[in-house]
């Protein structure tokens, strides 16, 4: 059985949902530090290449586990992100396939990232017709440093492979997993061009968005052939 191990990020790039398409079960990773980079932010096409879609977060919340992160609704920024996508894509091929959801998801009070994170993503994975079974990681009760906990992970749900974003290479215990006899696949993800609108040239792993907007129902075909 293969696994995937990965924190819930905010719309995250199309290589995100390429290494869920190769495992046979996706754990979320709700119960890790919040990170600032990825957890609450992605970047989307804009007139001047691309810009940032962003979910505020409470003040001294950053170090915390991502459940526990809870949402600064006092900004209102499901009316700015809203506006953000829909600037960059009304116009893509697309984009009327999925506008509607947009607008739903974010007249919405979201109060904890999490909850944000796993509900876009799951629906991203039906968009993209990968069939995959989700655990979500604080259900496992697993602690450690950090190979150490995906280990422990893997073992727990009888996996035999790991798959692996290639940056693991920098920082994975190898020999730990050998000692486990659990195999460690790293994932080789090289993105497919597409008519991108609103780019002159090509700008590689911006979020989901950007290839659902502009591919549609061939996202998922052309995710699986990125290799």
């Amino acid at each position: 059985m293969k696994i995937a191990i990965h924190q819930a990020n905010y719309f995250p790039y199309p290589g995100f949902f390429h290494k869920i398409n190769q495992a046979d079960v996706f754990v979320i990773q709700d119960d890790v530090k919040f990170e600032n980079r990825v957890t609450n932010r992605n970047k989307i096409i804009s007139s001047s290449g691309y810009t940032w879609i962003n979910v505020p977060i409470k003040k001294g919340h950053k170090s915390l586990p991502i459940m526990d992160v809870k949402i600064n609704n006092e900004i209102p920024w499901g009316k700015i992100n809203l506006k953000k996508i829909c600037a960059g894509y009304n116009k893509a091929k697309f984009f009327h396939l999925y506008k509607d959801y947009f607008e739903n998801l974010y007249k919405k009070e979201w109060n904890n990232i999490f909850d944000l994170n796993f509900e876009t993503i799951k629906q991203v994975l039906r968009w993209l017709d990968i069939k995959v079974e989700i655990v979500v990681e604080s259900e496992l009760r697993v602690s450690g440093q950090p190979t150490e906990r995906l280990v422990k992970v893997c073992k727990k749900l009888g996996a035999d492979t790991y798959i692996s974003g290639i940056g693991g290479k920098r920082y994975l215990d190898e020999k730990l997993f050998e000692k486990n006899k659990i195999i460690i696949k790293y994932q080789n993800y090289n993105p497919i061009r597409y008519l991108q609108h609103m780019s002159k040239s090509f700008i590689p792993n911006l979020s989901i968005i950007d290839l659902l907007a502009n591919v549609g129902s061939e996202s998922g075909k052309l995710l699986k052939e990125s290799n």
